[in-house]
């Protein structure tokens, strides 16, 4: 395949529309968030994530773990987990069975935003969706994205 292959190029286009329709929905969330609850994304997937860890075997997530599911380096991950600490949303501690391993947790403050958000959230999710779909361009992959784990 060469750089002007026909298939390569098709590749890089729908490539394109995915990253745009990512972008975005990432944009119009970002500004609800933002506007409503002072939250960015980031900040709230963080507490997203953490709400989901629980007490017992499996149920912490290693920082290492959280940047993943947050989509940040790990450097980038403390810094957030930091700002959220400063504002009361977050607090971190040492694991019992392993000093060298800190767990981050979400305070009731935290939760109590989260809760809030979580609707902005969502209608800002479906609300950029549903504009995606007006464009040709995008509305195959918006249909892909609502298809992600329907029941058949």
């Amino acid at each position: 395949m060469t750089a002007t292959d026909p298939a390569l190029t098709a590749l890089s286009q729908r490539w394109c529309a995915l990253s745009l329709l990512h972008g975005r929905i990432e944009s119009h969330i970002e500004r609800a968030l933002e506007s409503r609850h002072g939250l960015s994304v980031r900040e709230y997937s963080l507490l997203d994530v953490l709400s989901r860890q629980h007490s017992g075997p499996g149920g912490h997530l290693q920082m290492k773990q959280v940047a993943d599911a947050v989509v940040l380096s790990q450097s980038a991950t403390t810094r957030l987990v930091t700002r959220l600490e400063d504002r009361g949303l977050l607090t971190r501690y040492l694991c019992a069975t392993d000093r060298r391993g800190i767990y981050t947790d979400v305070t009731e403050e935290g939760l109590k935003l989260l809760e809030e958000a979580r609707p902005t959230n969502d209608s800002a999710l479906r609300e950029a969706l549903d504009e995606a779909a007006e464009n040709p361009e995008l509305a195959p992959l918006v249909q892909v994205v609502e298809g992600v784990g329907a029941p058949v």
